[in-house]
């Protein structure tokens, strides 16, 4: 079966914090857009992160991401959970600071971006250890993929 975006109009999408509380120029809404001359800013502090609530449960198997260099995160943490339940840690992931279009995969031996098949109905990205020294980090696009169950 061909992976499909899993993020839609229905999902629920939350950001741990935007740069200088400009949503109108740097909100969580520029993650999904599509437009290569806009992104998520977050505001500086040790660790920034997004949840995405589905509307109905999923299966994750890819995440795609693009920082901007500079102001990426050296260790990306990924948590899922079912509704009703606790977060448990699903992947952790160390992406490249650069500006590139960086894409998992799951369970393939010897990549450094990779995350685990799981169904879930919320996911959380925590991006520590930025490569910014105020801790900011820029995504100017994060793609979920998988299969809508």
């Amino acid at each position: 079966m061909p992976l499909e975006p899993l993020v839609c109009a229905r999902t629920a999408t939350r950001v741990s914090s935007v740069l200088n509380r400009d949503v109108k120029h740097f909100g969580k809404q520029h993650l999904f857009d599509g437009s290569e001359e806009t992104c998520w800013n977050s505001d500086q502090g040790a660790s920034q992160w997004v949840t995405l609530d589905f509307p109905r449960p999923v299966k994750v198997s890819q995440l795609h991401i693009q920082f901007q260099g500079g102001f990426s995160s050296r260790l990306c943490t990924l948590e899922g959970c079912r509704t009703g339940e606790e977060l448990v840690k699903i992947s952790e992931l160390y992406p490249q600071d650069s500006h590139a279009m960086q894409i998992s995969f799951p369970r393939m031996e010897g990549r450094q971006f990779q995350v685990e098949q799981t169904v879930l109905d919320r996911l959380k990205i925590t991006f520590g250890s930025s490569t910014d020294f105020f801790g900011r980090v820029v995504v100017y696009h994060l793609g979920v993929l998988g299969e809508r169950l």
